[in-house]
């Protein structure tokens, strides 16, 4: 019995060792997110075009050329993420802008005249639909672009003969019509403002930058519990992370939508690969190791529909927990060779790394509640339960990095700030529950994604649901099955809820706030992820 005291005992601190090392490296990223509320970054303009032109350095002559921009302003739209645009049409470069869709019937219409709205000169930029779809979505799409033909818009719908590597195997085909010097990529869920290319062209001005991305924006956060909760940690990337990352000059990630890419860094990184479920992370990785950089824009956003439907949203953590695993499986050697910092290339696995974290989170509570029956044997060794304080250092950090991005971060320092915290004190807790809860399902993900098995790119289903007044009234697109997955999930609520009784039976409530959580949290996903199966049928 000792030994196995022993065993679970040093399976449930490696795994708090792991979490917490890992929080710690996410609190670095918020201090270099403070530095950035005071900025001194110099503000661009369209007319950076022209300088970068004509620069000398070694940079400039290694990178494409960049387009020459004349009489061009200075103002700027709000901080140092925006820039006003030239008087003349003709200094504005040509972009092209993808829209990757399979299957949008209900969104794709919106998206169309979202882009067509751009107040970027007509005949500067093209659309390019890169249609996979296998339902009505085509023939929309097609009334959509000839209504838009007719009315002088350069726009495409491109339908490849075999559709193939999913959204990377589109985009990566997509290359071949575009004939802009720079591509801008939206999924179909986005709604992009109209000054979206006049805020993120400028910044390209610097050769050494391939990639401006956006932070997202949530059209329907408040649309219910779940919708709010995916608010909250989206919001933490999207702030901390992002802009932590540029500070401390480590490496960041184009978001797969919301952004702009130079063409010349898509081909410097070898291009769009569909060997990964995240093609963007991939890609991200390889074009900064090839010498370019990603540029985030934190002041502009980018609004998008959350997933409604909880089947929808586990779909969508599957993609990217498994494809952040295949990324890290397939980028981590090619990190560790390049001629990083040492400091940089901790980051950078951090950031492959980070879907593993739920991995950890399932061991740690598993382990929790026999170590908790277990207590005895190992008081009898001296082992005092005082010591899992030490591991309160990551907690906090958590709460101080979500408090920051939802609170105080610049997308929020406009609202009613004792609102916001009054509304952070409530949503955290059951962040953390739902968190923990997703911890079965992500570690499946990350576990399949390590070992190499395979899967299809399963798009996230979204149905133009913007307010609280919208209903889910179609099924189109959902998926009826109960799994093992979802069923392990109600097990796991009930194992808890024993782990809770235990601790008042041995009068040890050391773990009952987390196995509380993590009752709850298994519960409430078990509950809405069978709730949502009917409206699948």
């Amino acid at each position: 019995m000792t030994l196995l005291a022993l065993f679970v005992l040093a399976i449930y601190t490696g795994c708090l060792i792991y979490i917490t090392l890992y929080c710690l490296l996410q609190f670095n990223l918020l201090y270099h997110y403070k530095q950035s509320l005071n900025p001194t970054e110099h503000p661009v303009s369209f007319d950076d075009f022209r300088t970068a032109g004509k620069g000398n350095s070694s940079d400039a002559a290694n990178k494409p050329a960049i387009p020459q921009a004349h009489n061009a302003g200075t103002a700027r739209y709000a901080g140092t993420d925006v820039a006003e645009a030239p008087a003349s049409a003709a200094c504005y470069p040509l972009v092209t802008v993808q829209l990757p869709i399979y299957n949008e019937y209900f969104v794709i219409g919106r998206l169309i005249d979202a882009v067509a709205a751009f107040d970027y000169p007509r005949d500067r930029f093209e659309i390019h639909i890169l249609d996979d779809s296998t339902d009505e979505t085509t023939a929309l799409v097609a009334a959509k672009v000839e209504e838009y033909q007719a009315r002088g818009f350069d726009i495409r719908q491109i339908i490849r003969p075999k559709r193939e590597g999913f959204k990377a195997g589109a985009l990566r085909d997509g290359m071949q019509e575009a004939r802009g010097e720079f591509i801008a990529i939206f999924d179909a869920d986005f709604v992009p403002e109209p000054d979206f290319l006049q805020k993120t062209i400028p910044h390209f001005a610097d050769p050494k930058v391939g990639v401006v991305q956006t932070r997202w924006e949530h059209i329907n956060q408040d649309y219910s519990i779940i919708t709010r909760l995916q608010a909250l940690q989206l919001n933490v990337h999207f702030t901390v992370e992002q802009v932590g990352r540029m500070n401390g000059g480590h490496l960041l990630q184009f978001n797969g939508t919301a952004g702009v890419w130079r063409r010349a860094t898509i081909e410097a990184g070898g291009g769009w690969q569909p060997d990964t479920l995240t093609e963007d992370l991939d890609l991200s990785i390889r074009s900064q190791l090839a010498g370019y950089k990603i540029h985030y824009l934190e002041k502009v956003g980018s609004p998008a529909e959350l997933p409604v439907e909880m089947n929808s949203f586990k779909s969508q953590q599957h993609r990217w927990m498994k494809g952040g695993a295949e990324t890290a499986r397939k980028m981590l050697p090619d990190v560790w060779k390049s001629t990083l910092s040492f400091g940089h290339k901790v980051h950078a696995t951090a950031h492959l790394l980070g879907s593993t974290i739920f991995l950890f989170v399932f061991l740690c509570g598993v382990f929790s509640v026999p170590l908790l029956f277990l207590f005895g044997e190992l008081a009898a060794l001296g082992f005092s339960k005082n010591f899992f304080a030490i591991f309160l250092a990551g907690l906090l950090s958590v709460i101080g990095i979500y408090y920051t991005a939802n609170v105080q971060s610049v997308a929020n320092k406009e609202k009613n700030f004792l609102r916001s915290v009054g509304k952070f004190i409530l949503l955290f807790p059951l962040f953390l529950a739902l968190s923990m809860g997703l911890s079965l399902h992500n570690t499946v993900a990350v576990l399949q994604g390590y070992r190499g098995k395979k899967s299809p790119f399963v798009r996230t289903p979204k149905f133009n649901i913007s307010t609280i007044k919208d209903r889910l009234t179609s099924s189109k697109y959902l998926t009826g099955r109960l799994n093992a997955i979802t069923i392990g999930e109600g097990i796991l609520s009930l194992y808890f809820c024993f782990a809770v009784w235990g601790a008042f039976y041995l009068q040890n409530t050391t773990f009952v706030v987390f196995h509380g959580l993590l009752a709850l949290g298994y519960g409430a996903i078990f509950f809405y992820s069978v709730k949502h199966l009917r409206l699948a049928r």
